[in-house]
């Protein structure tokens, strides 16, 4: 796909026309979520699917999140329980990604699970994915629209300097609202697990790590920027662009006042300013490790992470 021009249209009735043609066609299209613009593709098509890795250069083996309209439509391609359901019923639509057994007669193609017996359901609440879920007609599986393992987008031109000529088309929505990616909880046993945090806090759900990958987001590095990241850090180095928070205002700031919904909203966006900037390497002040800066956290880490793991 890579050499094929890629279109960049406004958010409205056209652009969702255009894309959902492009969808039934078994292409991937950029959509903002109010989470990070995702890649949305078929979920049920493996062609589609198959576009999606290859955009990405996403390893086969991590699955993808598939978003539908509602309840009913994800209860057709997943088993939920009723903890499932409560929990469902509670925070969708929004930014929160459940992770339960697949449907026996589920028609998502076999890539988007990696393989695995379950499956990533999202309800999401921005108008234009739900705009564009309604007029293909077809659940779509969407990860962050950005080359695998690259910064999140929170904005098309993240999107087109990533993926661009890679895919056909870039609907904009504006900066998403969010700026980080769902919460994942898994509900495939008796106790809810939370195998990715984000903007839902899920109160019960016990945090795990695995070396096995189970949903989106969780290989050890991840959301990484080209340069050199360095965490914690209450001063810049030479040569280091300093994204501040709170008190140490650093060269630019997640926020001044100290604000983490501020801060998660702006991470992504910053993270791209410093790896398209002049410095050769970034520095980030300290979180706190507490409600969203846990999240916050978790995505700066596996930024920093080694990208051997």
């Amino acid at each position: 796909m890579a050499g094929k021009s890629t279109e960049i249209r406004p958010f409205g009735p056209e652009a969702i026309a255009v894309a959902a043609a492009l969808i039934r066609d078994g292409q991937p299209v950029a959509v903002p979520t109010e989470t990070v613009y995702g890649l949305a593709a078929d979920a049920t098509n493996p062609r589609a699917v198959t576009r999606i890795y290859e955009a990405k250069g996403r390893p086969s083996f991590n699955p993808l999140i598939v978003h539908v309209p509602d309840l009913a439509a994800a209860m057709r391609l997943g088993s939920l329980n009723a903890a499932a359901r409560a929990l469902a019923e509670q925070h969708w639509p929004g930014p929160l990604t459940l992770v339960v057994p697949l449907a026996e007669d589920s028609p998502v193609a076999s890539l988007v699970t990696a393989g695995l017996p379950t499956i990533a359901l999202r309800v999401p609440a921005h108008p234009a994915m739900r705009a564009l879920l309604e007029a293909s007609g077809r659940p779509l599986a969407a990860p962050s629209a950005n080359a695998s393992g690259r910064i999140s987008p929170t904005r098309a031109d993240h999107v087109l300097a990533s993926l661009g000529g890679r895919i056909p088309l870039i609907i904009d929505g504006g900066a998403s609202a969010h700026g980080l990616e769902s919460t994942i909880i898994a509900l495939t046993g008796d106790q809810p697990r939370l195998l990715r945090p984000g903007p839902v806090e899920v109160p019960g759900a016990v945090s795990v790590t695995s070396s096995s990958i189970e949903a989106p987001g969780m290989l050890a590095s991840h959301y990484a920027p080209a340069k050199p990241l360095r965490l914690g850090a209450t001063a810049s180095n030479a040569g280091e662009w300093l994204i501040g928070f709170g008190d140490i205002a650093g060269d630019v700031s997640l926020s001044l006042s100290g604000d983490l919904a501020e801060a998660a909203a702006r991470l992504f966006d910053l993270l791209h300013q410093a790896d398209s900037g002049p410095a050769p390497a970034i520095a980030v002040a300290p979180i706190p490790d507490a409600g969203l800066g846990i999240a916050i956290n978790d995505r700066l880490a596996r930024a920093a992470a080694p990208r051997d793991q």
